[in-house]
Formats: C-alpha cells, structure tokens, sequence
C-alpha cells in the first residue's frame, strides 16, 4: 500500500515509519528537514521537503497515495490549532481525490459521544483543559473538524498518557473506561494506527487505545 505519512520525526510518527517500512508499505513524507529523519531509512522512503500548514505541499505528499497517516504532535511551541489546520488540507485533498483514508492520532482527553464518562474520563478531561490547554483545544477542533467531512473515510485513535516501550501488540481498542492512569506505548500506537489500514470497522469513529 502507499502511505502518506505527517509527524515521521516525532515518537509516533518514528514509530509509524519503521513500523510502515518493515511492513512493506511503500511510504512518502513531507518533513520540513529531511536531516531528522533517521539514516537508516532516508533510503527506503520518498521524501518531501515542505510544511504541511502550505496546502501545496500536502496536495503533492497525498498525490496517488492509498491512504494517510497523521501522527503530527503539539508542543507549547507549535501555532494554533497545527493539526486542525494540517487535517483540513488532507481532507480537502481526498474530498477532490474521493479516495483515501486517514488514519489520524488523537487524544484521550477528547471526549466523543461513545465514551463511557466516568469519573476517570471526566478528570482526563479537567486535567488537559487547565494544564494542556494548547494541545487539548487542538485535538478538540481536529474531531469537530472531521465531523464536517463524513464523505471522506477517516479513523481516528485515541491514546491517553503514551510511553517508551517495547510494542507488544496486545492492546484494547474500543469505547472502553479510561482514566488519567491509563497508557499505552509510542509502539502500540502506530501499531494500531497502521492495522487500520486493512481494517474498516471503525470508520468515522475515534476509539481509545490503551493496555
């Protein structure tokens, strides 16, 4: 399959590339600098240097792709709503496409209609709002934005706290109870991310993942 993949120097997007490359995808990013993607796989991926805020370049990353993943992070640092802006022009693109899927890494704390609210979901909740407030407002415009696009397929998972481990493959992905204890590895992300290439039971549904 040919991948696009967004965030390919951050933890899950590292991840998603190893995990793409060994899997025998055929995958092409767009990085701002193709120096901090690791030098073992420059070779084995088609790279774009660009930034994924200019449509253009997303336009030419997405151009005869199968389907995207998103695995762009937001620090203190990044603009305004970065992955909502970045998602926009990637559903644009398939909309005018009318093919692809988008794979997309969101946030425990953005609560979706499924979710069990129980207490531990109520605090995930409270906790990123006073004190990951760039972030969390991010991921909550970046799922009300891909409620507007369900003639485009998307998927989205939603990790709560995410830690170096070794990828075990045994997880749970559903509208499962969580909490602020709840976690899962940078590994397992991607690994859930890129099965969701082949597996269309969730679209237009965003799951929690997590041990």
């Amino acid at each position: 399959m040919k991948v696009a993949l967004f965030g390919s120097t951050g933890a899950v997007g590292g991840e998603c590339l190893s995990q793409c490359v060994a899997a025998g995808h055929s995958v092409r990013v767009l990085v701002r600098d193709a120096n901090k993607l690791p030098t073992e796989l420059r070779d084995k991926v088609e790279i774009i240097e660009g930034n994924a805020l200019n449509k253009d370049d997303v336009v030419n990353t997405l151009d005869s792709v199968d389907a995207v993943l998103f695995a762009i992070g937001v620090d203190k640092h990044s603009p305004e709503d970065l992955c909502t802006d970045v998602t926009r022009h990637i559903l644009d693109v398939l909309r005018e496409k009318g093919s692809g899927c988008l794979i997309w890494c969101g946030g425990g704390s953005t609560l979706v209609p499924e979710d069990h609210l129980s207490f531990g979901a109520k605090f995930v909740n409270f906790y990123a709002k006073m004190f990951l407030g760039l972030r969390h407002r991010d991921k909550d415009h970046q799922y009300e934005l891909l409620q507007q696009y369900q003639d485009v397929d998307w998927v989205g998972v939603r990790p709560l706290q995410i830690r170096e481990a070794p990828k075990t493959e045994k997880y749970q992905v559903g509208f499962i109870p969580f909490s602020g204890t709840s976690w899962i590895s940078f590994a397992d992300v991607a690994h859930a991310m890129i099965s969701m290439l082949d597996n269309k039971d969730w679209l237009q549904k965003a799951p929690i993942i997590r041990y």
